[in-house]
């Protein structure tokens, strides 16, 4: 049965991307014309055909694999406002339970994308149309062998960032940079029980990039009860349910800065980081007690 679910959901994700990407592809189209009112119309028309495509990927959802959300409380949001959201990575569904989440009740979301995705069929397309900040990070042995390739990676986020001065927008950072893993979590011989170590860059970053348009911090929690889902769990019905924390935090100004140049800043910023992923570690063990507890009662 869940082999049939995952097949009919899997269709319907394919023909509902492929059905809006046609809009998003031809409004893109439209955008390239240096007209600023007409593309800034072009964005505002992306977005909600980025924000339908949402929307019934959550109606495939409540046909063939229902889940249910169990919520602390969500806060008061707004999309006339702009918001800096950060979250625990386990999994490619984090991407799709926030979507879910957070669609309409905040600007549509820009992920922080690694520039290779691109490239992948229809998609890379549609996420170049709809302004995801497509990133460039150089390695340590790149930057030793091409020092001119130092703070480019900077400049990058700078520009892609920049467009969305003028327009409320969310921007998703997932700052441990990668999806959790024991094994990885003992290499790092992180601090915390339930998460990897977080990495401020790309986040200071951003909010330099972005000036004072964006002061709200979107803290959202994931706790999967069970295993971690793969996309394929997640819709071929295998997660029934998922447990969620949302905070809606001031982003003061202490937390902008230059945080290439200033070693003072860079390590208040980690230790605010660090301490925020401190409260995010509790979050998660509570989580983790209110999931058991339910378990054991049923």
């Amino acid at each position: 049965m869940s082999l049939i679910r995952g097949c009919l959901a899997f269709s319907g994700y394919v023909i509902n991307t492929l059905f809006w990407s046609l809009p998003i592809l031809l409004g893109s189209l439209i955008k390239l014309l240096p007209i600023k009112p007409l593309q800034r119309s072009c964005s505002h028309f992306l977005d909600i055909c980025a924000s339908a495509w949402i929307s019934v990927n959550g109606g495939i959802e409540k046909l063939f694999h229902p889940l249910k959300m169990h919520i602390d409380e969500l806060p008061e949001l707004s999309e006339q406002e702009w918001y800096m959201v950060v979250a625990n990575h386990q999994s490619w569904v984090d991407i799709l339970i926030l979507q879910r989440l957070l669609n309409r009740r905040i600007p549509f979301l820009k992920f922080f994308l690694k520039k290779e995705l691109i490239y992948v069929p229809v998609l890379g397309l549609a996420w170049w149309a709809l302004d995801f900040p497509f990133m460039r990070r150089y390695s340590t042995a790149e930057l030793k062998k091409n020092p001119k390739l130092r703070g480019k990676d900077i400049e990058i986020t700078r520009k892609a960032c920049a467009k969305f001065k003028h327009k409320p927008v969310s921007v998703m950072n997932f700052v441990e940079g990668t999806r959790f893993q024991p094994s990885k979590h003992q290499k790092q011989n992180s601090p915390f029980k339930h998460l990897l170590r977080p990495k401020a860059g790309g986040m200071a970053f951003a909010l330099s990039a972005m000036g004072d348009q964006i002061h709200k911090l979107v803290d959202v929690t994931i706790y999967y009860p069970g295993k971690i889902p793969s996309f394929w769990d997640y819709i071929s019905g295998r997660l029934p349910e998922v447990y969620l924390h949302l905070e809606v935090k001031e982003i003061d100004p202490g937390m902008r800065g230059d945080y290439a140049n200033d070693r003072q800043f860079k390590q208040a910023f980690q230790e605010r980081l660090n301490a925020l992923w401190q409260h995010k570690d509790e979050v998660l063990e509570r989580l983790a007690a209110k999931a058991n507890h339910s378990q054991g009662d049923s």
